[in-house]
């Protein structure tokens, strides 16, 4: 009998743990999860945490940080009831917190340039090494093979007859000119030796433009699939970025992948903005929420990928655990978070 008693207050207890209470909520602006519109603190995970508090019959005060790290150490050092944005349940934060159910499933996924910086990777692969060395040394070439015929046909041919400080141009749009459109009529050489050597360098001129073209074509088709991001894989050798402490950082460090870290999202995303960064891997929703609201200057690349899911992080031994958790059921069984979900991601959970 004495268990049964203590049982039930044990019940009573932890329902009655937040009922009249004011809690503090520590959250980071995480769109579309967590942000402030017109003033007013909104967001899936707001949204979701209101009608929490209103289930418990408690009030509450959100306190928006900077950065998720100081989001967490709030909660860490007991100086916030919940933390709640984007918070990936994790075994080494389940170390320092407790953990509701989860709210949101969600993954990591790659952001690239879209159809509105198209233009920079065309300019990136034009003006890439490889290829303005093909060009550098093509035009040296031509100089080299126009000064030749000049030193051939100075004597000869009034069009060279100058000194070869003022040849070496009429000599290059001469030797262009001759690879181009097979020399000039008027133009001909006449000593022997140029008039030998314009022959060869008509007929070898063919064969050196189709092999400079082939080239040149091969650079920008190499350049142009390294430059394609579609999967993970395609991460080795790009500039990646992600914020500090995430999940996504820690999973780029397991696959050995190289990227730079940023203290928060916004930062984040105006280095990808500027050009700084090839892609950026983060939360799949919020990277989706960016797209949706980029003017197609960025696009997803490949599939969500390392699942996780989003849960509400309370103190170690929390008293709110299981009230939130039997809200949380509640919500799901009469259809409460599905409606909210519709209501910010215009689609249900499991389509």
């Amino acid at each position: 009998m004495k268990r049964l008693i203590l049982a039930i207050w044990a019940v009573l207890a932890m329902a009655s743990a937040a009922h009249g209470q004011n809690l503090k909520v520590t959250t980071v602006t995480r769109p579309p999860f967590s942000m402030v519109q017109d003033g007013v603190d909104t967001g899936f995970s707001i949204d979701l945490w209101q009608m929490i508090a209103t289930e418990l019959g408690a009030g509450f005060d959100i306190d928006r940080r900077e950065s998720f790290e100081d989001m967490l150490d709030q909660v860490r050092a007991g100086e916030a009831d919940a933390a709640i944005a984007n918070v990936s349940i994790t075994s080494a934060r389940e170390a320092d917190f407790d953990f509701t159910h989860p709210i949101f499933e969600s993954g990591l996924q790659i952001m690239v340039s879209g159809d509105g910086q198209g233009s920079l990777s065309a300019l990136r692969t034009v003006f890439s090494p490889r290829l303005l060395g093909a060009v550098v040394i093509a035009l040296f070439l031509l100089v080299l093979t126009g000064m030749l015929m000049w030193r051939l046909e100075r004597r000869n041919e009034p069009y060279f007859d100058m000194p070869a400080r003022k040849a070496m141009f009429p000599a290059f749009w001469w030797a262009l000119n001759l690879v181009v459109n097979g020399g000039f009529e008027e133009r001909v050489p006449k000593s022997p030796g140029g008039r030998i050597f314009g022959v060869i360098l008509v007929i070898s001129s063919l064969f050196i433009v189709s092999i400079f073209v082939a080239n040149v074509t091969a650079i920008m088709t190499v350049d142009a699939i390294s430059n394609n991001i579609s999967s993970v894989n395609d991460l080795a050798g790009k500039r990646v970025g992600t914020t500090a402490g995430s999940t996504s950082s820690a999973f780029l460090n397991e696959k050995n992948l190289r990227h730079r870290t940023y203290a928060d999202l916004d930062t984040l995303l105006q280095e990808f903005e500027n050009g700084t960064l090839d892609a950026v891997v983060f939360d799949a929703p919020i990277l989706a929420f960016y797209v949706n609201n980029s003017n197609d200057n960025a696009t997803l690349a490949g599939p969500v990928f390392r699942r996780e899911n989003y849960g509400i992080a309370l103190p170690t031994g929390s008293a709110l655990m299981e009230p939130i958790n039997r809200a949380l059921l509640k919500f799901r069984e009469d259809g409460s978070y599905n409606e909210l979900y519709r209501k910010w991601f215009g689609v249900l959970p499991d389509e």
